[in-house]
């Protein structure tokens, strides 16, 4: 795993390969040769004489001596070596004196060289002037060997005293002497840059790790530039990650205009791999690493764009990997919006990798924003228009109650009575197209174009441009312009495809200077627009969301025709980080002193409450999506060293029990000392059983708890436990007395209990105390206590009330008193048969009365007499226990796991007499020192699962799925991999499913089209209403197919996963199996859209990424030696690689 690794044949330079040997991730400490032997309980091996030279079995072999050198190239002893510092060679600039240079090198002394921090070194061995001198001129390659020294690690850099790893850089103080502390700059700007911006750039010249956390259109590609310009003066590499393979292509084209050197990598094209600047989607970066490329080698810099795409729950997880897999000697440069938690991420990564991460932000955006409601529906509403968030993010209520009131004054008498969030939200087309309109008129009027209207539907977007038929925006040379430059976009195309009616349709729109854009449309008529919009040519652009992300096309306006989206699961309204993202768009860097940001009002007006939260709340945090997957599993189970449970440590979600563990070392270092310090139980009787005693005890009260904690909520236990019912009730002033309850507090989080207690006849000091008793309300605790630090507070107030148990009633010395006390459910000892009939309110007025100072020594009223006398007389018919409630039969219990529980804790109580230690005289005092003991080994124990990998919260999914992968016979019972899985790890997604179909030998027997047209199934996504006509053939095949998912997903299930077999077998759909046969067998893109209701840009990309799928089915084929599977697999991929499809992106051509 080490860099010293020979590297690979270049064929696999750049994707790597499955049988490599990752390179070792940064931050984890890697085993040395000791602990390796000590793990393996390998002898030691003796190199030189101790290996075989003839295999068993073969008669004969090879000999592997060295050949015996001439002396002079063997003593090497008195040769000096010399270093040559690459930092040194790399700040060199191009007219550089090799004289001079060369000369100057060699004079440095060895002492110069030792106080010299080590750094990345050369190591010449054997190398004199002379030589050198003779090799530059025979133009001889120069004798040299690149050598890595060891890089002092960050503890020994940073201050002992700091325990954090991120460090938040102050922008508001000025960057004095740019130009001096960075003399050569390795790019500049025709702009001056802003404080953040040398601030990041300084770091990048200390080689240090940034995160830069700034606001829409700040400028945070210049931190990027400079880092690729820093690696093109290095000769090393930077790697530039997007969330998705679009922006990574908008990338390529942007830093191609500024750099020579770059080049971009996706799942179907590879342009200049070998570039200084790679361009690529996080999950190729990951499986690159997975995957030991020779890349890594020389990778300087990774920048990870848009890292706030961390929080999607489907792809998070894949920063998270690439994170914790980047070597040690990449430095790191994360681009994001905003964050509330900027510092929590970066001491993270920093935590991580064990390297300083540098956190820069902005204080606010350059170009502020107002942010608008608009009203208007034409006519003379045109220009209704209310200022709701001022540039200074004020929030005005007076022009939110404006737009308010302008809204009702032309709202019907009805509608009026429905106040500001009514119900009309869906409007008639017609007058959604008056309101289009009228904004458009409007925004002409006070020169606010262009515009982004942000439509949070597909459907919606092509509506509402088909709807503004008659708007017209463009003039006659630009209108020319746009037809010269959709022609040379189309041109590429086949005459049937630029007849598309998505094309003629969209060719259209833009004339008039409008244009649509999402995921439906086609990805070259998209980057049509795109380009477009960026030349200023397209006025109005109705657009989703993914619009808004990383791509700089800011716009003067942006609008938002709704609010309110579907998520998946519902429809609700943005987020803040959401809206923040898309209204971002709004204000051109230079151009615009404001940007503005509408929001349209075609029904009612929204809360203001939801508008401020919405405008003005605080971003979405970073959270971690991690989960273990399958290719994880594979890949890292492929390296011995590198262990699953390593890499769940080390995301993102672990991060507070992480930074914890030093503290927990400590505190376990004191409890051992305090347990050490305590004095032994020197006690015949109570050593016998007094600690099994204890956890009986424990056993018995957490149940207890739990049980009743139930009951209280049950609608029965409600009906049960009400005024008159005499229950025995157990707190740490009243054990054991015999209670009737007065009233119940009806909240069922806190349930708690008013009962009037059997007590001693009251004393002034002890109506103090219940009057304290009064006083504090005790909330009642839910659950056992558990082994996690959450718990730890509940456990200890459980246990700090823990009591010996006795059966034994209170019997109160001479006449009995009575006290009125608050209970919660855990301080019910059992539930009684009796009742007696009583007016609870008189008697709480009653007590409440005689707590006050001046009635405190009045007798008790009637019906508190009558009450404790009925409660006296049924103590005494029952001296010892009082007749209890069934709780399974009264209480008409049937759950399973309840019954189990009453049983259990009947069976408990019924042992907690049989402990010898009960018997000793001073058993009391022995039980408190027992209590203590135990509560310290609690605590023991609590932190030993801290620091655990048994505490790990994804440890469950992975042993579940590790048990999967073994009954799948995936790996073995040593965790060893098999050749299913060496499979299943070439496999991008859906490892499980695809690689039970490839070893089944479903696929071999099909034609390349019928095989192309299955797997369609496993990136095919959307639901469709059309029901695809197959063929016979490819009926059994989805037969079989979501038989085997079935299988898979039952095996799932067995093994302790949650996810329904259902589920599993629904997310394969084959509602574009049809389109993709037919595609495979030549059928016209404009014919195979009549098969579907799906969109044709969601069809292309289908049939983009299956070509993916088909590849990895390829490279599976060679691994298990099928050439027939890999041949269909080869022609499959090229049937479907033609036409409007695999069109050429028009950001990698010279457009």
């Amino acid at each position: 795993m080490s860099l010293q690794r020979a590297p690979g044949p270049p064929s696999e330079a750049v994707r790597g390969s499955s049988t490599n040997i990752p390179f070792w991730p940064g931050g984890m400490d890697e085993p040395s040769m000791e602990m390796l032997k000590a793990a393996t309980k390998q002898e030691d091996i003796d190199f030189d004489r101790g290996l075989l030279s003839v295999p068993p079995g073969f008669k004969d072999g090879m000999t592997f001596e060295k050949p015996e050198l001439p002396e002079s190239e063997t003593d090497t002893s008195t040769k000096e070596v010399q270093i040559l510092k690459l930092m040194d060679i790399m700040s060199i600039d191009d007219d550089w004196d090799l004289q001079a240079c060369v000369t100057d090198t060699f004079k440095k002394t060895r002492e110069e060289e030792i106080q010299e921090p080590k750094k990345v070194t050369i190591e010449a061995v054997s190398v004199k002037e002379e030589e050198v001198w003779e090799e530059i001129i025979e133009k001889k390659p120069l004798s040299v060997t690149l050598k890595i020294e060891d890089v002092p690690s960050v503890k020994e850099t940073l201050h002992s005293s700091s325990s954090e790893w991120a460090t938040m850089v102050n922008i508001s103080d000025a960057v004095t002497d740019f130009d001096k502390k960075i003399p050569n700059m390795a790019r500049t700007w025709e702009f001056d840059l802003d404080n953040f911006q040398k601030q990041a750039i300084l770091h990048l010249e200390n080689h240090e790790s940034v995160f830069v956390a700034a606001h829409t259109s700040a400028g945070k590609t210049v931190v990027a530039e400079y880092a690729i310009a820093l690696s093109e003066k290095h000769m090393t590499k930077t790697v530039y990650t997007s969330p998705i393979k679009a922006l990574s292509n908008q990338k390529f084209r942007d830093f191609r205009e500024t750099f020579k050197d770059v080049g971009l990598i996706t799942g179907d094209l590879q342009i200049k791999p070998e570039a200084s600047c790679l361009i690529m989607t996080t999950e190729i970066l990951r499986s690159m690493l997975y995957n030991g490329s020779d890349i890594i080698r020389d990778l300087e810099w990774v920048i990870f764009d848009e890292v706030h795409y961390i929080n999607d729950a489907e792809r998070g997880v894949v920063w998270e990997e690439v994170l914790i897999m980047l070597p040690d000697h990449v430095e790191l440069i994360l681009l994001s919006a905003t964050v509330p938690n900027t510092m929590e991420f970066a001491d993270w990564i920093g935590r991580t990798k064990k390297k300083k991460i540098y956190v820069i932000s902005t204080l606010k955006r350059p170009v502020p924003l107002e942010h608008y409601l608009y009203t208007g529906s034409g006519g003379k509403s045109r220009d209704e228009k209310f200022l709701i968030v001022d540039e200074n993010s004020k929030f005005s209520t007076k022009g939110y109650q404006a737009a308010v009131n302008a809204k009702n004054e032309r709202a019907s008498k009805f509608q009026q009575t429905r106040g500001p969030k009514g119900p009309r939200q869906n409007v008639m087309p017609q007058q959604e197209k008056n309101t289009y309109i009228a904004l458009i008129n409007h925004l002409t009027k006070l020169e606010k174009l262009p515009v982004v209207c942000f439509t949070l539907s597909r459907n919606r977007c092509d509506n509402n441009a088909f709807l503004l038929s008659s708007v017209d925006l463009t003039t006659a040379r630009e209108k020319g312009e746009i037809h010269s430059f959709v022609d040379i976009c189309v041109k590429r195309l086949k005459e049937a495809d630029r007849r598309l009616p998505q094309v003629l349709h969209m060719r259209e729109l833009l004339k008039r200077g409008l244009g649509v854009h999402h995921s439906g449309i086609l990805p070259i008529l998209k980057e049509v627009v795109e380009m477009l919009f960026q030349k200023g040519l397209v006025k109005l652009l109705f657009a989703t969301e993914t619009f808004a992300m990383g791509v700089n096309m800011p716009a003067r306006t942006v609008v938002f025709d709704s609010i309110r989206k579907h998520d998946g699961k519902t429809f609700r309204d943005l987020l803040p980080s959401e809206y923040i993202q898309m209204a971002g768009r709004a204000g051109r860097r230079g151009l615009d002193s404001t940007g503005t940001v509408i929001i349209l009002c075609k029904g009612d007006v929204p809360e203001m409450s939801d508008l401020y939260k919405m405008m003005l709340g605080k971003p979405t945090k970073l959270e971690s999506q991690f989960r273990v997957t399958y290719t994880m599993i594979l890949n890292l189970l492929r390296v011995e060293k590198l262990r699953v449970e390593d890499m769940i440590k080390k995301s993102f979600g672990e991060i507070f029990s992480q930074k914890n563990q030093a503290s927990h070392q400590v505190k376990l270092k004191s409890l051992g000392e305090r347990m050490g310090c305590l004095p032994k139980l020197d006690c015949v009787t109570c050593n016998t059983d007094i600690e099994q005693y204890y956890e009986y005890l424990q056993q018995f009260e957490t149940l207890k708890h739990d049980l009743m904690s139930v009951i209280t909520s049950h609608p029965q236990g409600i009906k049960v436990l009400s005024a008159g019912r005499v229950v025995v009730v157990h707190t740490e002033h009243h054990p054991n007395v015999i209670a009737v309850i007065l009233a119940t507090n009806s909240d069922p989080k806190s349930r708690t209990f008013t009962v009037l207690a059997l007590s001693e006849r009251s004393t002034q000091e002890e109506n103090e105390i219940l009057s304290l008793e009064l006083a504090i309300k005790r909330p009642s605790s839910v659950g056992p206590p558990k082994l996690n630090s959450n718990k730890l507070e509940e456990g200890d107030n459980l246990e700090d009330s823990l009591k010996p148990y006795s059966s034994h009633l209170f019997k109160p010395e001479g006449a009995p008193g009575q006290c009125l006390l608050d209970i919660s459910s855990k301080d019910l000892q059992y539930i009684t048969t009796k009742t007696i009939k009583l007016d609870p309110n008189k008697i709480i007025m009653d007590c409440k009365k005689r707590q006050q100072p001046r009635f405190r020594n009045d007798p008790p009223g009637p019906s508190t007499m009558s009450a404790t006398q009925e409660i006296a007389k049924i103590h005494v018919s029952n001296i010892r226990q009082l007749p209890r409630l069934n709780l399974l039969k009264d209480l008409s219990l049937r759950d399973i796991e309840l019954v189990e529980q009453v049983k259990k804790l009947e069976q408990l109580e019924g042992n907690l007499d049989q402990f010898l230690c009960l018997n000793c005289p001073n058993f009391l005092e022995h039980f408190k020192h027992t209590k203590e003991v135990m509560k310290i080994k609690r605590e023991i124990a609590n932190l030993k699962y801290l620091l655990s990998e048994e505490s790990l919260q994804c440890l469950p999914e992975y042993r579940s799925k590790i048990q999967v992968l073994q009954t799948l016979g995936y790996v073995d019972e040593r965790k060893t991999v098999k050749l299913k899985g060496n499979v299943a790890c070439e496999m991008s997604n859906h490892e499980l499913l695809t690689t039970e179909l490839i070893l089944e030998d479903i696929l071999t027997p099909l034609e390349p089209s019928e095989i192309a047209a299955l797997l369609s199934c496993m990136v095919f996504q959307q639901k469709t209403d059309n029901v695809p006509k197959l063929t016979k053939t490819l009926e059994e095949g989805v037969k079989k197919i979501k038989e085997i998912a079935a299988r898979i997903g039952q095996t799932q299930r067995d093994c302790g996963l949650l996810e329904p077999v259902m589920d599993f077998v629904d997310q394969y759909k084959f509602g574009l199996t049809e389109v993709v046969y037919e595609w495979a067998r030549g059928t016209p893109f404009a014919k195979i859209t009549d098969l579907t209701d799906v969109q044709e840009g969601i069809i292309v990309r289908c049939i983009q990424r299956l070509d993916e799928t088909l590849k990895d089915v390829r490279n599976a084929a060679r691994i298990i030696g099928n050439p027939v599977l890999h041949q269909k697999m080869v022609e499959a991929s090229d049937l479907i690689k033609r036409d409007i499809i695999f069109a050429a992106s028009l950001y990698t051509q010279n457009v």
